[in-house]
């Protein structure tokens, strides 16, 4: 269960609601699935899509925290939220590479998914635990963020995405590669890119805001290590982007991989 308001403001940072992805709710509610609970993924899915679903699985009154101001937001007053479902994919922010190998299973009982608003400093948290086998939404945080490792690496990244000379003076080269073979899907290629290559094979970097979900890895706001990980939605699109933080103080971006299939 989320704790009280106190122990949220204490322990999290949050953020701004974003407009292109909340929509009216539909008058004509659906029937509600009768599955999705399998694990977080098959849940959030179902959530994100369904009107009716997600009204039955959010906890209403439902606190949101104005950082730090109480809220509540009753169930007439909510509009459907469709997350990341409606984008191409969506993105994971992580503070090693052991957190790759985090495994996800059937038996976590609380998550947490994240709009990084990265222009505003700000993160919006959505808290969801497992109650007698149901996911449900328990709270909602917007704050700015207050963690200075990743303040620092939110800021170092709107300028590496907007300023293509600094992005070149920020990137490793040769710059570590990993994709498929394209002539065996089972196989990986280790190599390098220079810059020019980079700027070929990159993926479309986001300029606005990130998303998150916290499986319940410990969360290491203070790490040099920075991993971005780009997951398409039902297009077998996966890049990442592996960032670190020299002794002077730079961001450089060290290995890329492409194992998109």
């Amino acid at each position: 269960m989320v704790e009280p308001a106190v122990v949220i403001e204490d322990t999290v940072d949050s953020i701004d609601f974003v407009e292109d992805t909340i929509f009216l709710i539909d008058p004509e509610e659906p029937s509600l699935p009768t599955t999705g609970d399998e694990s977080f993924d098959d849940f959030i899915y179902v959530f994100a899509g369904d009107t009716a679903f997600q009204r039955s699985r959010i906890v209403f009154p439902l606190p949101y925290y104005e950082e730090d101001t109480p809220l509540k937001i009753e169930k007439d007053d909510w509009v459907h939220d469709a997350l990341f479902v409606k984008q191409s994919y969506y993105t994971l922010l992580l503070d090693g590479e052991e957190e790759l190998d985090h495994p996800h299973d059937d038996s976590q009982t609380s998550v947490q998914i994240e709009w990084i608003f990265m222009k505003d400093r700000m993160v919006k948290k959505y808290y969801f635990e497992r109650v007698d086998g149901r996911w449900m939404l328990e709270a909602i945080n917007r704050r700015p963020i207050v963690k200075k490792k990743r303040a620092e690496f939110v800021d170092f990244f709107v300028r590496f995405v907007a300023d293509s000379l600094y992005q070149l003076k920020h990137i490793r080269e040769p710059l570590e590669f990993i994709t498929t073979d394209p002539d065996d899907d089972f196989s990986i290629i280790e190599t390098t890119l220079d810059t020019e290559q980079w700027f070929a094979f990159k993926p479309i970097l986001p300029d606005d805001k990130l998303s998150n979900i916290i499986y319940g890895q410990e969360v290491l706001n203070e790490s040099p290590y920075k991993i971005m990980q780009f997951k398409g939605i039902g297009n077998g699109f996966l890049n990442t982007l592996f960032f670190r933080q020299k002794a002077n103080g730079k961001w450089e971006l060290y290995k890329f991989e492409d194992t998109s299939n």
